[in-house]
């Protein structure tokens, strides 16, 4: 059997903590830091005073096996999504394509898509194996032991640390901050070199609450569907969160810009960009009664748009692995199976 190791995770979203949970089922001891206050990355769930919004991916689907048996450990989280049907609607809200029931199940975490990534990651919590405001700036080889690694990090209040006595250090952030530490970390070069070539899209993501629809006599706000792509060049995707198991019955709409648009106003004022969605969303969807509640979410790095090719990468003579969606593709199961592929290269 492998001697027990201590090594570091950079990153708390769903390649994370799956890494983190399969290397401590086999005896390693890991310590986890997350740059924001709470895990899940893009598996985000926004609270609002009119009910919750997933600002980040919307649902998933399960079609490795081991992801099934994963989901298996928490049952009562994993709620099959009723919406299996998504329309597609062309660039005035017409609907461009049938909508034709899912070939597979589309799957979202209640109450909130951040529940199953918070779910899996509560023994990392129970053990205080979890650090989070701690963003991880620098990795280095160890003052005290040249064999092992350490990380400098801020915290709240731009306070400063560093950690120690690493034997590997995993990297589970999106490429683009992968590179950037990996760039200062020179034996770390040709890791930083075999990511270069992954692209990944932005995304500005709008929320919408309109409580008046649950006045009496009112019925749901705008189309029938609950879920649809569209071709608008504004907007790429659009969710009736209410409709979603265990969310809540205010009518809610979660708005995705498509990756153009959101290229083209990455920078823009919030408020421009809400604004600016919001005229969209009512030029599709027909509902041009006043929000209640409004806000934006940007995500840089949103969707990969060119994968690494393979499932992680891990480098044994030097300890630093890496793995995150992006490796495979986009979606939520692709960071399971990156993440736990590392881990068993690591044991």
């Amino acid at each position: 059997m492998t001697a027990s190791r201590h090594i570091a995770i950079i990153g708390a979203g769903m390649a994370a903590v799956t890494c983190a949970r399969t290397l401590v089922q086999a005896g390693h001891r890991v310590t986890v830091f997350e740059k924001s206050h709470t895990v899940g990355g893009r598996m985000a769930t926004r609270n609002s005073a009119f009910g919750t919004f997933d600002t980040g991916a919307q649902y998933f689907t399960v079609r490795d096996p081991r992801f099934m048996l994963a989901m298996q450990t928490t049952p009562a989280v994993g709620k099959r999504w009723s919406a299996n049907t998504v329309q597609v609607l062309d660039a005035h809200g017409r609907v461009a394509a049938a909508g034709l029931p899912a070939r597979e199940p589309h799957w979202v975490p209640s109450p909130g898509m951040s529940a199953l990534v918070r779910r899996w990651a509560q023994p990392l919590v129970a053990s205080q194996s979890l650090e989070l405001n701690t963003q991880v700036n620098h990795i280095e080889r160890d003052t005290l032991n040249k064999a092992q690694w350490q990380l400098r990090t801020t915290g709240a209040g731009d306070s400063s640390h560093v950690y120690g006595g690493f034997d590997a250090v995993v990297l589970a952030v999106p490429s683009p901050q992968a590179q950037a530490l990996l760039g200062n970390t020179p034996k770390a070069a040709s890791l930083a070199k075999k990511i270069s070539r992954v692209t990944v899209s932005p995304c500005w993501t709008l929320m919408l609450a309109f409580p008046q629809a649950m006045q009496p006599g009112m019925s749901a706000l705008g189309p029938q569907w609950n879920a649809a792509r569209s071709t608008h060049h504004r907007i790429a995707w659009m969710t009736r969160e209410s409709s979603k198991p265990g969310r809540g019955a205010v009518e809610r709409w979660t708005v995705q810009a498509s990756a153009a648009w959101s290229q083209e106003h990455l920078h823009d004022d919030p408020k421009r960009v809400q604004a600016k969605l919001t005229k969209a969303f009512a030029e599709v969807t027909g509902i041009r009664a006043q929000a209640a509640h409004a806000d934006t979410k940007r995500w840089l790095y949103a969707k990969t748009d060119q994968p690494l090719g393979q499932s992680h990468l891990w480098d044994a003579k030097t300890g630093i692995g890496l793995c995150g969606d992006w490796c495979i593709g986009h979606r939520v199961e692709d960071a399971f199976v990156s993440g736990l592929e590392l881990a068993l290269s690591i044991i």
